[in-house]
């Protein structure tokens, strides 16, 4: 039956297979329709949805990226009602508001999903991320056996998870190395490049606060070098700084960036595993699952400070 299908060039057709198994055989992906960001040149989209295209392929499955308004609340199981994907692999999403909701909708209609990059406030959504206490807490450390006394902390917006772990992370090993919290200088950003070079001004305005900067991402802190080069302050000269991401653009910015990898490819991949596996399990609902990947602080010159 199979070489006589070979030989009349048969295909299968992926809709009436759909039927039968009552499978799409897709999984979604759910991205932030972000204004003035081109997402699939940004580190943290593009890697993990690489790592997921790469587990995905590997399973048999297709791949359905779906595009969420930036505002309002999103309809995260209507992919599923319409019978287009089988599980939901969902990014970007901020805690505490309408995203969560819709998520919590998939929770109580037992639909298969996973967050990434962000861990959500119930126990009960699947989420893989990476262990950002633990390596903005490298950051800090590193600093101060620099000997940088005096440190800076630029982060993201604190509706994401990711950017409350890093504070928390960046407090606790400030109090670990003795130094006071209430010095610190704390500012925010988008974790664009351009808010980044706006927060520079800020910080040249403050210069004597500090010796050293953390930034909450690669792009914050390419923008800050850039701005602040444009004042005059040169980094690991005049001031240490360490990033987070382990861009590409952080290995050729001048003088390279010190930064804490992230692994976002890993993390893509870890997430479709664990759903496609669940998937494959037959189970009518998931259990959910957690995993918290490591970081690694990548040093390079823009925290070693001049002797």
């Amino acid at each position: 039956m199979l070489e006589a299908a070979e030989a009349l060039g048969y295909f299968p057709n992926a809709i009436a297979k759909s039927f039968v198994t009552q499978r799409s055989g897709n999984i979604g992906v759910s991205l932030p329709s972000v204004p003035n960001v081109r997402l699939f040149s940004t580190y943290y989209f593009s890697e993990i949805l690489s790592g997921i295209g790469f587990e995905v392929q590997k399973h048999g499955y297709g791949l359905l990226l779906q595009f969420r308004e930036w505002e309002g609340k999103p309809d995260f199981a209507l992919p599923f009602h319409t019978r287009k994907i089988d599980a939901s692999l969902i990014l970007g999403v901020r805690m505490g508001g309408a995203e969560e909701e819709a998520a919590a909708e998939l929770e109580r209609e037992g639909m298969p999903f996973c967050l990434i990059g962000s861990r959500g406030s119930s126990p009960s959504f699947s989420a893989v991320d990476a262990d950002h206490c633990e390596g903005t807490g490298k950051a800090v450390r590193h600093l101060v056996e620099q000997g940088f006394r005096r440190l800076a902390f630029v982060n993201g917006p604190l509706v994401y998870s990711n950017s409350v772990d890093r504070q928390q992370g960046f407090e606790a090993e400030i109090k670990r190395q003795g130094l006071d919290v209430a010095d610190v200088l704390y500012l925010e950003g988008n974790y664009s490049r351009s808010s980044g070079l706006e927060l520079a001004a800020q910080l040249y305005a403050q210069r004597d606060r500090f010796d050293a900067i953390v930034a909450g991402n690669d792009r914050m802190g390419i923008g800050i070098v850039q701005g602040l080069k444009e004042r005059g302050m040169l980094a690991g000269n005049d001031y240490g700084i360490v990033g987070c991401d382990d861009s590409d653009a952080s290995k050729i910015l001048e003088p390279p960036l010190t930064t804490v990898r992230v692994p976002f490819f890993e993390m893509g991949r870890a997430a479709a595993s664990r759903i496609l596996e669940g998937l494959k399990s037959g189970e009518a609902r998931l259990e959910p699952f957690h995993e918290t990947l490591p970081t690694e602080l990548i040093i390079r010159e823009s925290s070693l400070k001049a002797r």
